[in-house]
């Protein structure tokens, strides 16, 4: 099966003003991240704050340009596209975001939000509008008189629903959910994942799952990628990422993850220090002044992402297979 999109290298820099009269700083917010993703399946993206989640999310879904790398949305490069193409790639990948609460328009009703997408990018009439519509909020469990109600009228998981029936008006093909679901309530936050998994099967969605909840992951996604620090540090199943984390900053993010049974032996991981600054990251491997098993060629050069144990990993310390 050919992926529908494939990430080359990806990497973002920013420009910051650092005052009138210094030099501007380089903000290196991702520094080089490839994955493919097929139609039908979920990749997880996950690492701490900060570590380049968001700014990937803004690049797959064409909000920003990559500064080098390749995007390839159904084998179509986007930095070679033309604006038709840039167009229609756009109605192909749509994005939930986080905060259910300021991702609606407080002057919008709902029915003309849903419809939007529909008024800018086609050219169907008022009534196939509205009917289309009224059909996707049947679809993702909304009762028909929310239609002409205003966002304020609804509790944040049928907000979140709303921007899941929106992000799907377009029959996309790939969805990027930005962490869809934590500002919900725990109940709510699985009423919402199994909407997303029905929905998924339905319409054959890629999705991209960004997200720092662990359990939440093990939940949804087929495969997981941790980013520290701009760079993709381990990529593999989730099977493989959650029985046997090989890089030690997964092990230390796991080891962090809540544990239902009280009787389950756990090793805690306790990382030293912050995650550095973007402005002035580590020589050498991104992770070395946090990890404990670090030696001195981690601190001299930037390791290779390898296949090492049946996912891909950018670590010396992880011996090969």
């Amino acid at each position: 099966m050919s992926p529908v999109v494939e990430a080359r290298g990806l990497k973002r820099d920013y420009e910051a003003k650092r005052g009138f009269f210094a030099a501007p700083a380089t903000v290196k917010a991702l520094a080089g991240v490839s994955f493919t993703l097929e139609a039908g399946r979920t990749l997880a993206v996950v690492g701490e704050s900060g570590s380049g989640k968001s700014t990937l999310a803004r690049l797959l879904t064409l909000i920003e340009e990559p500064t080098a790398g390749q995007l390839l949305i159904d084998g179509e490069d986007v930095a070679k596209a033309d604006a038709a193409t840039r167009k229609r790639l756009r109605r192909d990948i749509q994005i939930v975001f986080q905060n259910p609460y300021g991702s609606l328009n407080p002057r919008q009703k709902i029915g003309a939000a849903l419809e939007e997408p529909l008024l800018v990018n086609t050219d169907m009439g008022a009534a196939e509008r509205q009917k289309a519509a009224r059909d996707m909020m049947a679809r993702v469990g909304l009762r028909p008189e929310f239609y002409d109600r205003w966002p304020h009228m609804f509790s944040g998981g049928q907000r979140q629903r709303i921007a899941i029936a929106r992000a799907l008006m377009l029959r996309p093909k790939i969805l990027v959910l930005d962490e869809p679901v934590s500002a919900l309530d725990v109940s709510i936050r699985a009423q919402v994942l199994n909407l997303l998994a029905e929905l998924q099967e339905e319409f054959k969605l890629a999705y991209v799952f960004v997200s720092h909840d662990l359990s939440v992951v093990r939940h949804i996604a087929d495969r997981v990628m941790v980013i520290y620090l701009g760079h993709a540090v381990e990529t593999g199943t989730r099977e493989a990422i959650f029985s046997a984390p090989q890089h030690p900053y997964t092990r230390a993010l796991l080891s962090a993850t809540p544990v239902a049974d009280p009787f389950a032996e756990k090793e805690r991981i306790i990382l030293n220090g912050e995650l550095p600054s973007p402005f002035d990251p580590p020589s050498g491997c991104a992770f070395h002044p946090r990890c404990p098993l670090a030696f001195e060629r981690c601190r001299r050069e930037e390791p290779a992402v390898e296949s090492k144990n049946g996912r891909d990993v950018a670590c010396f310390a992880v011996p090969s297979n």
